[in-house]
């Protein structure tokens, strides 16, 4: 070693490199990887593994190790730090080779869909191939440096295999970049080989100093801003769909001030939902598929839609049948061109809060139509009554999911976080959870993936320690990954978790009826001596024993009044709590009266297909390209 090199294990200076790395925008510095989940076995036990312990016994918490429970589960949770954090932090990820790893490739296409940073250093085979095969590698015939770790290539935004110290230095620098990108962020993959983890190496001194990786707000050109300004000012019914780039990127003042100032009333996707107060007087609530009837109204009519940070996903766009004018326009303001393009929209590529504040500025003096204004407050004023009548419904013996809801709402307090995923949870959270902070609502539906719930709690109480995090889950994603529980009480962080209980899955259930499937294989039933199918009493699953073995307190609740008494007391204490309310899954929310695309099986012997299958032909009529090539208004 000389004076400008240091000597030391490719794991451990992996370690130090990413302690000593950063983020930056708009003078704000953060450590870019604030600590690192592990599982440890015999792919990165000798390696990571000790070298974040030899960080530890040395005093340096720059990269604190964290305990988790299952793989699949740390990377929910990193994921979910990242969004509290406005992808400005994350966490890194490490498991053993085989199982270990391959249980993190759900936490990484989750990660990537949803645009999400997240840092992956799963174990992998040797690299020196000396007693190949080892115990849990893949072995295959047609090229030997394949590995079950190739898995992840599909499903990362940037992937690469440390075979040679050498390496390591480009790679982790191209993996900073790709996290800290808002264009191309998502799951980043370094697969690492158990012998070159441990293998020693002389490190030039600069490469442990301290980086910044700048974020920018890269403005939209001026000519695309004065094109969307003037689709706009010649729109009769315009409409903004706010996505999660504009909370992201901190847009969301920006976007307030442009829907008051113009009149332009605000409806959101599931990943922006928060963008704007529920209460405010241009609000309109959620759209799409999962949407408000007063949001899905006004996009039936608009003929200019304003996109803010928003991907276009299906349930936005309710398959593409929400936006019903014959010759609706979209402007797109997105960061990332692939989403910017998408409607044969015009493309305003551009930070979200530097692209609202240009079209502030386009738009001075300029207001839409009073009439429409006043029309998207009367619609936002009818469906709050609708809301409130879900949460007041007063249904027995079992209470609605609905009412669960406003009492978990009624509880909380603005800056407190709900915290949901799959199921038929999120579309009812969506259309009828009422925030009242940007960063109150974090519900992954992206990727909808069973099992997010409790790992994300975890995630958002790790990036948000102040606040109290409601995280609301159905059996079905209970029983899927409830593991991350233990790590909440081992690390003192204090989730509310409210287990819905109904006895299977309510939202495929529901889906499958309207399909003309009759809710098979959705029901938890014994299996049926005379029958033979899964139609026998109800199962002896005792959630809530389950969760105190887990460390958890618990509350049981069989009415909506019990279930806020349970919550209350909840609020007031230090620990984990999970409180136990068993639902009717037949009761559905408020209808969104949008629809969503699942094919239906086109020819059956059963009359519930066919029945089903004629009104899918009946609503598919309404689905639309979005191809038109109608020449751009370029003044007005």
């Amino acid at each position: 070693m000389t004076a400008s090199t240091i000597r030391l294990t490719v794991a451990q200076a992996l370690v130090r490199f990413l302690a000593a790395q950063y983020t930056e925008r708009d003078g704000v510095e953060q450590r870019l990887i604030a600590g690192c989940f592990g599982i440890f076995g015999h792919g990165n036990v000798a390696g990571v593994g000790q070298a974040l312990l030899e960080a530890e016994l040395a005093g340096e918490p720059e990269l604190p190790y964290y305990l988790a429970r299952n793989e699949q589960g740390m990377v929910h949770a990193a994921a979910a730090y990242a969004r509290m954090r406005n992808r400005l932090q994350t966490l890194a990820c490490t498991s053993s080779i085989g199982p270990g790893a391959t249980n993190m490739v759900t936490g990484a296409a989750l990660a990537t869909v949803n645009r999400l940073p997240v840092l992956l250093l799963p174990g992998d085979h040797f690299a020196t191939r000396v007693a190949s095969p080892v115990l849990q590698e893949l072995e295959d015939p047609t090229s030997l440096d394949v590995s079950v770790n190739d898995c992840f290539r599909p499903v990362s935004r940037f992937f690469d295999r440390i075979d040679r110290p050498e390496q390591l230095a480009s790679s982790a620098l191209h993996a900073m970049r790709v996290l800290s990108d808002p264009v191309e962020t998502g799951a980043v993959t370094l697969a690492l080989p158990q012998d070159v983890q441990a293998e020693a190496h002389d490190w030039p001194a600069e490469l442990f100093e301290r980086r910044v990786w700048r974020v920018r707000r890269p403005p939209a050109e001026r000519d695309r801003i004065a094109e969307g300004a003037a689709l706009l000012r010649g729109a009769r019914r315009p409409l903004i769909v706010s996505g999660g780039g504009t909370i992201y990127s901190e847009a969301t003042g920006a976007l307030r001030e442009l829907a008051e100032a113009t009149g332009i009333p605000v409806a959101e996707t599931q990943a922006g939902k928060g963008s704007l107060p529920y209460d405010h007087p241009r609000a309109v609530g959620a759209i799409g598929a999962t949407g408000t009837t007063a949001a899905n109204a006004l996009a039936r009519d608009a003929d200019v839609v304003l996109g803010v940070g928003t991907r276009w996903s299906d349930f936005t766009t309710a398959s593409r049948s929400a936006f019903a004018d014959p010759d609706v326009r979209f402007v797109n303001l997105n960061v990332a061109p692939v989403d910017a393009f998408k409607q044969s929209g015009l493309a305003l590529v551009a930070d979200a809060r530097a692209g609202l504040e240009a079209l502030r500025a386009a738009l001075d003096g300029w207001t839409a139509d009073a009439q429409h204004s006043e029309r998207a407050r009367a619609l936002a004023a009818e469906w709050d009554e609708t809301v409130e009548r879900a949460y007041t419904l007063g249904h027995g013996p079992l209470p609605a999911q609905s009412e669960v809801i406003g009492v978990v709402n009624r509880v909380s307090e603005p800056r407190d976080v709900v915290v949901c995923a799959a199921g038929s949870m999120p579309g009812d959270l969506h259309k009828l959870w009422r925030t009242r902070d940007p960063k109150g609502y974090h519900v992954e539906y992206g990727f909808s993936c069973m099992g997010y719930e409790i790992a994300g709690g975890l995630g958002v109480k790790m990036a948000e320690p102040d606040r109290e995090v409601y995280v609301m889950v159905g059996d079905g994603s209970y029983l899927m990954m409830a593991q991350e529980i233990v790590t909440a009480v081992q690390e003192g962080l204090k989730l509310t978790i409210v287990v819905v209980q109904n006895h299977g899955f309510a939202s495929i259930g529901a889906l499958s009826e309207s399909l003309g499937s009759q809710r098979f294989g959705t029901r938890y039933r014994y299996r049926n001596p005379s029958t033979g199918v899964l139609d026998g009493d109800l199962l002896p699953v005792d959630l809530a024993a389950n969760a105190a073995s887990l460390g958890a307190e618990v509350r049981n609740a069989t009415t909506v009044e019990e279930l806020e008494a349970a919550l209350r007391e909840a609020r007031g204490s230090r620990r984990t709590t999970v409180v136990h309310i068993q639902t009717d899954p037949l009761v559905p929310a408020p209808s969104s009266e949008a629809w969503w695309d699942v094919p239906v099986a086109e020819v059956s012997g059963l009359e519930s297909t066919r029945d089903a299958r004629a009104a899918y032909e009946q609503d598919k009529r309404a689905q639309r390209t979005y191809l038109s090539t109608r020449e751009e208004v370029k003044a007005q």
